[in-house]
C-alpha cells in the first residue's frame, strides 16, 4: 500500500517518470502563462498607480493623495495581518495539538480517510486561505479609511446628547469607528472560531461527548475564541444602546420612551449576560466541560428574544401607546429641536404673514423696488433660444438648464442668466470624426453667455457682455460636457491643430498654452497612459509629441470629487467669469448618518422633487443616500481653461470639515483667502436649500404637542410649469424684499402648501443668498432664512391653484381683444406650442403676487421660445400683457405703482440726453454699432412682412439680416458673447409668433 500511495496511481517508476517527461512541458508552459498574467496585472496597477500621481500631482495635492493613499494601506495591512494570522493560528495550533493516538471508532474511521484526502494540502490551505480571507478584509477595512480619519481628527462640538450625556461629536466621529472595529473584529472571531473548530475536529482534539473527552488544547483554544466573541458582544450591546439615537420611529426619530425605560435597560442586561458568558468560557478550560458555557449561552440568546424582544414591545404596546402624546413629548421635543439643528435652520426667523386678496390701485407702490428684480428669463427655456441665437456652430452647445448670476451691468447689479459655450462632440460632423480631431482638434468651448434676466428684446434674450471692457480667458478646456479626453499643446513651430472660435465663417485654429493637465511627452509616460487608457495612439499616433499634455477627469464635479472624496457635491455647478476667467463654482456639503435625534431625508429623493416633506422621506428609506445632516462646508471653483481646483473652507463652524482640514491640512484654503470678485458670485447652495425646505415643511413647528397634532404639516407643490411631472417645484432666485426687509436682496425663494389636498399658500420661504460683495468680505445677513407662515384662516391661491386660473382666465388683454384662455387655445395648435415658464411668487403688496412668463415656440426643427406675454395672478384675479409693466397695471386698476423695464430700454426720463452716438468709439466698434441697427431693422421688417403675408419682402429683409450678421461677426471684439449664428438668426422668422397679438 505504502509502494502504491507513494508512485501516486500504482505505476511502476519507469511509467511514472514517463509521465512526468511528458507532464513537463505543459507545466511549464502554464508556469509561462501565470507568470504573464501576474506581469500585466503588476503592469497594469503600476500604471494606474503612476498616473493617479501624476494628475494629483499637476493640480498640486499629491501630498494629499498620498496622504489619503498611506491611510488606506495602513488599514489594510493591519486588516488583512490580523485576519489571516488568525485564520492560520487556528489550523496551525489544531494540527500542532492533535491528539498521536485517536481511538478507531466507526465514525473517525470517515475522519481518518478524510486526513488522508487534505493532508497533502494542508500546507497550501494553511498559507491560501487565510491569505485570500485576509485580502477580502484588508480591502474591506481600508474602504473604512474615512471613518478611521474622522475619529482620529475629530474633536468636541460643546453639543450634549441628552440620553447619555456623550458629546455630538462621539456619534459623528467616534461610535461609526468602534462600530466598525467591533463588528471587524466578530467577523474576524467567528472566522478564527470555524477554521479552529473544524481543524480540531478533522484531527481529532475536538470530540462529541458520545465519543470521548476533547484535548486540552481544543479546550483552551475554542473557549479563548468563544469568550472573547463573548467579550465583543458585550460591547455590542453598549454601542446598540447609542445607535438608538438615530432609530427611526413611526413620529420621532432617537430614543423614546420605550427606549429609555425599556430597549436600553435590557442591551445593559444582555451586555452582562454577555460577560458571564466569557467567564463561563473560560471557566470551561479548568473544568474540562462545556456544559456551563452552552446552558450559558442558549440563556443568553433566550434572553435576548424575551428581554430584548418581547419586554420592550409589552411597553409600547400597553403603556406608551394609550398615553404617547404625554409619555414621549420630551423625546419628540429632542427629535424636532435637533433635527433643526442638524440642517442648519435653527435660527429661521417666521413671521405670520396674512395675505389679502384685495387688489387696489398703487398697491404695490411700497414694494416698487422689488418688482425690476422679477426674473423673466426662464433657465429651463430659455436655452434653446440660446443654442440657436449664440451657438455659432453646431457642435457648441449649452445645458438644458442654465444658470442665474449677478454681474455689474451700467453700474448696477443685474441678474443674469448664463450658460457656456461647451464642445459637444457627439455634434461634430461624421465626416470630421477619428482619434485625432477627437482628442486633438475639437478641444474645447468657447465663451459665457448671459442674458438680462428681467428683460427681453422682441421676445428673445437681451444679451451682455460680461467683460465689462476687461477682456477674459474665453476658451472652455474644463466643463460639464467635457467628457472625453484631449491631447493638446505642440511644437513651437507647428501650426495650430484646434478648431477655436469661428470669425468671419471661418474656423479658427489654436494651440493650448496653458499649464492644466499632464505633460505626456517622455515615451514612459505615453507608455502609462496607452495601458491606462487601453488606447496604442499613445505611443504612435504623430499627434502626441513632446510638448503634448494630457487633459483628462474634465468635468468640474468629477474633479472636485477626485480631490475630496468626502464631499457631497451640489448637483448644478455654474459658470462665472472671475479674475479674467472662467471658473465653475462646485458646492461642497459635508453630511452624516449619525447626528443623534436628527430625522434622516434622502438626497436624491430631496433633489428630484419627490421628497418634500418628512411625510414622503418615508418612501426613499431604501435610497442609499439618506442622510440626518448637512452643511455647505466647502465652496470649490474649477478653472474652465487650465482645470486648476481650488477648496475653500466655508462653514468654519462645521466639525467634520475641520476633521478633515486637520487630517490634510494642504487641501483647503481659509475662506479669507476667497477674492472679492469671487466672493461676489458665491451664492447659497440649492441642494441645501432643497434639503432645508423639506425639512421646514414639517419641522417649522417647534412645539412637540403640535408636531404630533398634525394640523400644520406642510409639502412642496408640484411643479406648475410641469404638472405632469409630478415633481416638486423648483426653488428660485429672486431679487426681493421680504417684509422685514427695507432693501431687495438677492434670496432663494419656494412656496409651500398644506399637506393634501388644497392647494393655497400656507408658507413661503427664502434664504439671503448674496455672500458678499467685491471687498471679500462675507455678507452679514448670507444664509439667513426667513419664513412668511399663513393662517389657516386665510385662503390664497397656491401655485397649482394659480395655473388653473392661467389655463382658464376670462381676463383680456390690454387692448381688449381676446380672453387668455383663447389666446393660450390659439397658439398651442397647428404649427405652434406655448410653453409655460417659471411661476415666481413674491410677498409684495401685503399678499403674494405671481408672474409667469409664456412663451410660444414654432413645432418646426429649427425653432426655439420667444417670450410673447406675462401672466400675472394676485387674490386669485388674473392680468396678462406684452410686458410685466402692462400686466401689472392692468391687475391694479391702471396703477400698479410698480415699474418694470421695457425691452430693455430705459424710461424716457431717465435717459441721457441725446448726444453723438459715436463719441468714443474705435472705427471697428462703430461698423460693430451700425451692424447691430441693421440687424434689428431687418428683423423688424421681416417680421413685419410676414404678418402682412408678403414673402417677398421677407426674403430681402433676411438677406440683409444675414449681410449685417457677416459684418457684426466680423468686427467682434475678442472676448464677446453677443455674436450670432447667422442661419439660426436668419431662421428666427421660424418662430411661432402669436394669434391676433403684435410681437413685444
Amino acid at each position: 500500500m505504502s509502494e502504491s500511495t507513494s508512485d501516486g496511481e500504482g505505476e511502476s517508476p519507469e511509467t511514472g517518470s514517463t509521465s512526468t517527461r511528458r507532464r513537463g512541458p505543459r507545466g511549464r508552459l502554464a508556469q509561462v502563462f501565470v507568470a504573464l498574467a501576474v506581469l500585466v496585472v503588476l503592469l497594469t496597477l503600476g500604471a494606474q498607480l503612476y498616473t493617479e500621481a501624476l494628475w494629483f500631482d499637476a493640480l498640486g495635492f499629491a501630498g494629499t493623495w498620498w496622504g489619503r493613499i498611506r491611510v488606506q494601506l495602513l488599514l489594510f495591512v493591519v486588516g488583512a495581518v490580523l485576519t489571516a494570522a488568525a485564520i492560520a493560528s487556528s489550523l496551525v495550533i489544531a494540527y500542532r495539538g492533535r491528539p498521536l493516538v485517536v481511538p478507531m471508532t466507526a465514525g473517525e474511521r470517515a475522519l481518518a480517510q478524510y486526513r488522508e484526502a487534505v493532508d497533502p494540502f494542508r500546507r497550501v490551505t494553511v498559507i491560501v486561505l487565510p491569505a485570500v480571507l485576509g485580502l477580502l478584509a484588508g480591502l474591506a477595512a481600508a474602504g473604512q479609511w474615512r471613518t478611521y480619519v474622522l475619529w482620529r481628527n475629530g474633536r468636541d462640538t460643546g453639543v450634549t446628547d441628552p440620553q447619555f450625556g456623550h458629546d455630538v461629536s462621539y456619534y459623528l466621529f467616534a461610535h461609526p469607528w468602534w462600530s466598525f472595529v467591533v463588528g471587524f473584529l466578530t467577523a474576524l472571531v467567528i472566522g478564527a472560531l470555524i477554521a479552529a473548530a473544524f481543524a480540531h475536529y478533522v484531527y481529532g482534539g475536538l470530540q462529541p461527548p458520545s465519543r470521548g473527552i476533547s484535548t486540552r488544547t481544543a479546550f483552551v483554544h475554542i473557549s479563548v475564541l468563544a469568550a472573547t466573541l463573548a467579550v465583543l458582544r458585550a460591547i455590542s450591546y453598549i454601542l446598540d444602546t447609542h445607535a438608538l439615537t438615530t432609530q427611526e420611529g413611526e413620529v420621532l426619530t432617537g430614543v423614546g420612551y420605550t427606549g429609555a425605560n425599556a430597549e436600553i435597560p435590557a442591551m445593559y442586561i444582555l451586555a452582562v449576560g454577555a460577560l458571564l458568558c466569557a467567564v463561563l468560557f473560560l471557566v470551561a478550560i479548568r473544568t474540562r466541560s462545556w456544559r456551563l458555557p452552552l446552558i450559558s449561552t442558549a440563556t443568553l440568546l433566550v434572553l435576548s428574544v424575551a428581554v430584548g424582544g418581547i419586554y420592550p414591545a409589552l411597553i409600547e404596546n400597553y403603556q406608551v401607546a394609550p398615553s404617547r402624546s404625554s409619555l414621549e413629548e420630551p423625546y419628540l421635543q429632542r427629535n424636532i429641536d435637533s433635527t433643526r439643528a442638524a440642517y442648519g435652520v435653527t435660527d429661521v426667523a417666521t413671521d405670520e404673514y396674512d395675505a389679502t386678496s384685495t387688489v387696489s390701485s398703487g398697491q404695490l407702490r411700497e414694494d416698487a423696488a422689488s418688482i425690476p428684480g422679477v426674473r423673466l428669463v426662464d433657465p429651463e427655456v430659455a436655452s434653446p433660444t440660446f443654442q440657436q441665437l449664440q451657438a455659432q456652430q453646431p457642435y457648441y452647445t449649452f445645458p438644458e438648464s442654465l444658470d442665474v448670476d449677478r454681474y455689474d451691468i451700467d453700474g448696477e447689479s443685474t441678474d443674469v442668466v448664463v450658460g457656456a459655450r461647451e464642445l459637444d462632440l457627439a455634434e461634430v460632423p461624421n465626416d470630421r470624426r477619428d482619434w485625432v480631431n477627437d482628442h486633438t482638434v475639437y478641444t474645447h468651448g468657447y465663451g459665457l453667455v448671459a442674458a438680462r434676466g428681467n428683460q427681453v428684446s422682441a421676445g428673445n434674450p437681451q444679451f451682455v457682455d460680461l467683460s465689462a471692457g476687461e477682456e477674459y480667458e474665453p476658451r472652455i478646456y474644463f466643463g460639464e460636457e467635457m467628457q472625453h479626453f484631449s491631447i493638446v499643446g505642440s511644437e513651437e513651430d507647428a501650426d495650430p491643430r484646434e478648431v477655436d472660435r469661428p470669425s468671419g465663417g471661418e474656423e479658427s485654429r489654436y494651440t493650448y498654452t496653458g499649464d492644466g493637465g499632464v505633460a505626456i511627452g517622455s515615451t514612459v509616460r505615453q507608455l502609462a497612459y496607452a495601458i491606462t487608457h487601453r488606447d496604442r495612439n499613445f505611443i504612435l499616433s504623430d499627434a502626441v509629441g513632446s510638448q503634448s499634455r494630457l487633459l483628462e477627469h474634465r468635468t468640474p464635479r468629477e474633479r472636485v470629487q477626485r480631490v475630496a472624496p468626502w464631499l457631497t457635491l451640489d448637483e448644478d455647478p455654474y459658470p462665472t467669469v472671475v479674475d479674467g476667467r472662467i471658473k465653475w463654482v462646485v458646492d461642497g456639503y459635508t453630511t452624516s448618518r449619525s447626528y443623534p435625534y436628527s430625522t434622516a431625508f434622502s438626497m436624491s429623493g430631496v433633489r428630484s422633487g419627490e421628497v418634500s416633506s418628512v411625510q414622503t422621506q418615508q418612501q426613499s428609506a431604501l435610497v442609499g443616500d439618506r442622510v440626518n445632516y448637512m452643511r455647505n462646508s466647502v465652496k470649490a471653483t474649477v478653472d474652465a481653461y487650465d482645470g486648476s481646483v481650488e477648496l475653500y473652507r466655508w462653514d468654519e463652524s462645521d466639525p467634520i470639515a475641520a476633521a478633515y482640514d486637520r487630517a490634510f491640512p494642504d487641501l483647503m484654503t481659509p475662506r479669507s483667502e476667497i477674492s472679492g470678485d469671487l466672493m461676489s458670485h458665491l451664492r447659497y447652495p440649492e441642494d441645501l436649500f432643497r434639503m432645508q425646505r423639506a425639512v421646514l415643511a414639517d419641522y417649522h413647528v417647534t412645539s412637540a404637542s403640535d408636531f404630533r397634532a398634525g394640523q400644520d404639516r406642510w409639502r412642496v407643490p408640484n411643479d406648475p410649469a410641469n404638472p405632469e411631472g409630478g415633481q416638486a417645484q423648483p426653488p428660485y432666485f429672486l431679487s426681493l424684499a421680504m417684509p422685514d426687509q427695507e432693501q431687495p436682496t438677492w434670496s432663494l425663494t419656494s412656496t409651500y402648501i398644506p399637506n393634501g389636498d388644497r392647494d393655497v399658500m400656507a408658507g413661503y420661504l427664502a434664504v439671503d443668498s448674496d455672500a458678499g460683495a467685491s471687498d471679500g468680505e462675507v455678507a452679514n445677513g448670507y444664509g439667513a432664512l426667513r419664513m412668511l407662515a399663513v393662517p389657516r384662516t386665510t385662503t390664497v391661491p397656491g401655485p397649482g391653484q394659480v395655473q388653473n386660473d392661467i389655463a382658464s382666465s376670462n381676463a383680456t388683454s390690454t387692448d381688449g381683444g381676446q380672453t387668455l384662455a383663447d389666446y393660450l387655445n390659439n397658439n398651442n395648435r397647428g404649427g405652434s406650442q406655448v410653453r409655460f415658464g417659471n411661476q415666481l411668487t413674491l410677498p409684495v403688496g401685503e399678499g403674494f403676487l405671481h408672474v409667469e412668463p409664456i412663451y410660444l415656440q414654432s413645432t418646426s426643427g429649427t425653432s426655439y421660445p420667444q417670450l410673447r406675454v406675462v401672466v400675472v395672478s394676485f387674490g386669485g384675479r388674473v392680468a396678462w400683457a406684452q410686458s410685466l409693466e402692462g400686466a401689472l397695471d392692468q391687475l391694479f386698476g391702471g396703477d400698479s405703482g410698480a415699474e418694470a423695464p421695457q425691452d430693455g430700454e430705459q424710461p424716457a426720463e431717465d435717459q441721457e440726453p441725446a448726444g453723438d452716438p459715436t463719441e468714443g468709439l474705435s472705427e471697428q466698434e462703430i461698423r460693430l454699432r451700425d451692424a447691430i441697427a441693421d440687424m434689428e431693422q431687418a428683423f423688424e421688417d421681416g417680421q413685419t412682412a410676414l404678418e402682412e403675408g408678403d414673402f417677398t419682402a421677407y426674403d430681402e429683409a433676411q438677406q440683409r439680416l444675414r449681410s449685417a450678421l457677416r459684418e457684426a461677426a466680423e468686427n467682434q471684439p475678442e472676448g464677446g458673447s453677443v455674436t450670432l449664428d447667422e442661419d439660426a438668426a436668419a431662421g428666427s422668422g421660424d418662430s411661432a409668433t402669436p394669434s391676433d397679438a403684435p410681437t413685444p
